[in-house]
């Protein structure tokens, strides 16, 4: 089985039928969009992955920054 990654733009005719399509012969398993995540979501995610760095002062982080 293949794994394919398409673009379609839904507010077009086209999109709205092919979308329609895939989804009656339940091909179609995930939507993505670079706009579902907002902000929180994708802070919440480098919370958990350990990208956030904290510091006690401005001075201490641009210190660290070599600013």
């Amino acid at each position: 089985m293949a794994t394919y990654a398409i673009t379609v733009n839904e507010r077009t005719i086209n999109g709205k039928a092919l979308m329609a399509y895939l989804k009656t012969l339940g091909v179609l398993t995930h939507k993505f969009s670079s706009k579902e995540k907002g902000s929180f979501l994708r802070s919440k995610e480098d919370k958990l992955a350990g990208r956030i760095e904290k510091f006690a002062s401005s001075e201490e982080m641009f210190q660290s920054l070599g600013i």
